[in-house]
């Protein structure tokens, strides 16, 4: 089973997250914050194919988490979708630069969220 991330300081945003995801086939953890988030997926055995992160987090924003995942070589085939209410293109751009795959702007549909990942990579 495919393992995925959602990280996101709102437990309603993240409870969300997870249940499109457990519908897709996915095996979900969560972190409330990208220090956590970062931890979690460094201690992680079975490797972890895709994380939703929100941008504005404490502790570690989205940005920071998707810089210093990227950072490793061993999460290079990982999918990352920055999932937030930063809609600036500002704000596109830099997560782009920095390494998600995606961006999903709040609120989404769950069908939204669906061609997203599918625009990433993701098989579902």
């Amino acid at each position: 089973m495919a393992k995925a991330f959602v990280v996101d300081d709102s437990r309603a945003v993240r409870m969300i997250l997870s249940r499109i995801l457990t519908g897709l086939g996915f095996e979900v953890s969560e972190a409330s914050n990208g220090k956590e988030a970062l931890e979690l997926i460094e201690a992680e055995q079975s490797p972890v194919q895709l994380v939703l992160v929100d941008w504005n987090m404490p502790e570690m924003n989205g940005l920071d988490l998707v810089k210093n995942l990227r950072r490793h070589r061993e999460f290079e085939s990982m999918v990352i979708v920055m999932v937030t209410t930063e809609s600036e293109m500002d704000h596109m751009l830099a997560a782009l630069e920095a390494g998600a795959n995606e961006y999903v702007m709040k609120p989404f549909t769950p069908d939204i969220l669906v061609e997203k990942l599918q625009m990433a990579g993701v098989q579902l």
